[in-house]
């Protein structure tokens, strides 16, 4: 058959240097791409992104101004169809504009007769019933429909949409790969202590905090047993730590859930040496939230944790391979959770939104408590008991995870078969 070449629109919410919604782009990319080459059809992918330049510099790919009105119509015109998705998009707990923006954009691709794929998406919460009409409208007119959860496809049966109209998939970011050069071991928890190496994974992005028992700054990288030895590199002991990723984010106003995930943290480090590894996914707020932890947390680094932070880390795939080199992730965002079983690492999530839940349910696992009554010293608790039973939890959810990861490709090859068939 003759190759052809196609070009596809893809909305969401994109071009904010948020890590997990650049990963579900990245993911969606790499899968189109991925499938292409099994086909005989070629994708030119059209990014509506708030950052035209970022996006393509990020990506390589072409990319118009998603609030430009004419520019998005312009790009639809010349496309042979649009993906809405993934994530989160279709929800009006964050505001009342969400749903408008996204209805709005597949509706007019429907007005320019282009066919219409809703990829992976979690709908809701939709609080306001005036939006139902709307979606319901809006998704019986698609070529295809994918949701990441079984909640949001029964919200839209409860619309009317016929259950064979609907496929359950994973998110697509359970399929995003590790770089192509990553030499990094996931999963078993394989990283040495000495920061320098978690620094050097980010390019040198990371900065590390640890001071001596008088609050004196203290090289970092140098662990309380390296302290003691002395400076005598010939005697120097190097202690692999437990490396426990953390990804938090502000949401309760009295910041009563980063005060509890503190004193958890803090009851962990008092009874065994961690390596505490921030992960700020939302740049530049979680960095802020990362910090208000550390700085409750005082001086670790006595008993011989350490603790360090990754900044300004927006390209997914590396931030997916500071998430491989830990033992365990403990999360507020979803997709620091999702990184972290992709890569067979045992997530602990903090609930503050139904998709934390959503997304634990498919590994059998719950949330250690949300952000309105999370119990600091349960959270330790936890921690330290998944850390002991690590091959334990590994044997148990290997097999879910590693079907999860090749069902995350299901939406691409739908696509991509349905525009082979068109020709």
């Amino acid at each position: 058959m003759v190759p052809t070449t196609k070009k596809l629109v893809i909305s969401g919410y994109y071009g904010f240097r948020n890590s997990g919604d650049e990963a579900v782009l990245k993911s969606i990319l790499t899968a189109l791409e991925e499938e292409s080459q099994r086909s005989n059809v070629t994708i030119e992918p059209i990014v509506l992104s708030i950052d035209p330049a970022w996006t393509t510099s990020m990506y390589g790919v072409r990319a118009v101004h998603r609030m430009k009105l004419k520019e998005v119509r312009e790009a639809l015109k010349e496309s042979d169809g649009l993906i809405s998705g993934g994530g989160s998009l279709l929800q009006d707990a964050t505001g009342l504009k969400s749903i408008p923006y996204y209805l709005g954009v597949i509706k007019l691709a429907q007005w320019l007769k282009k066919p219409t794929f809703i990829y992976a998406q979690g709908i809701g919460p939709v609080n306001r019933k005036i939006f139902n009409p709307m979606i319901k409208s809006v998704f019986k007119s698609c070529t295809y429909v994918s949701v990441r959860d079984e909640q949001s496809a029964d919200y839209l049966r409860r619309l009317g949409l016929k259950w064979n109209q609907i496929h359950v998939v994973p998110d697509p970011v359970m399929g995003l790969p590790l770089p192509e050069k990553a030499s990094v071991q996931s999963s078993g928890g394989n990283v040495a202590s000495d920061t320098v190496d978690a620094t050097a994974a980010d390019g040198g992005n990371s900065t590390v905090v640890a001071h001596d028992a008088s609050g004196v700054d203290v090289d970092a990288n140098i662990t309380l047993e390296q302290q003691q030895v002395g400076s005598d590199t010939s005697e120097i002991k190097h202690v692999k730590l437990p490396v426990i990723g953390v990804s938090v984010r502000f949401w309760e106003a009295d910041r009563k859930e980063l005060t509890a995930i503190a004193a958890g943290l803090k009851k962990l480090a008092a009874r065994k040496a961690v390596h505490l590894r921030f992960m700020p996914f939302h740049l530049p707020d979680d960095v802020q939230a990362s910090r208000f932890i550390m700085e409750m947390l005082g001086d670790i680094t006595r008993k011989g944790s350490e603790i360090s932070i990754t900044e300004d880390l927006t390209e997914p795939q590396l931030m997916l391979e500071e998430v491989s080199r830990c033992d365990l992730m403990i999360g507020m965002r979803l997709h620091s959770l999702i990184y972290a079983a992709s890569q067979y690492v045992p997530p602990v999530g903090i609930s503050y939104d139904p998709k934390i839940d959503q997304f634990l349910l498919r590994l059998e696992s719950e949330p250690a408590g949300d952000t309105g009554s999370l119990d600091g010293d349960k959270l330790a608790e936890q921690v330290a008991g998944l850390l002991d039973q690590r091959s334990q939890w590994l044997k148990q959810h290997e097999d879910r995870i590693t079907a999860l990861k090749q069902e995350a490709r299901e939406p691409a090859k739908q696509i991509i078969t349905y525009l082979g068939r068109k020709g």
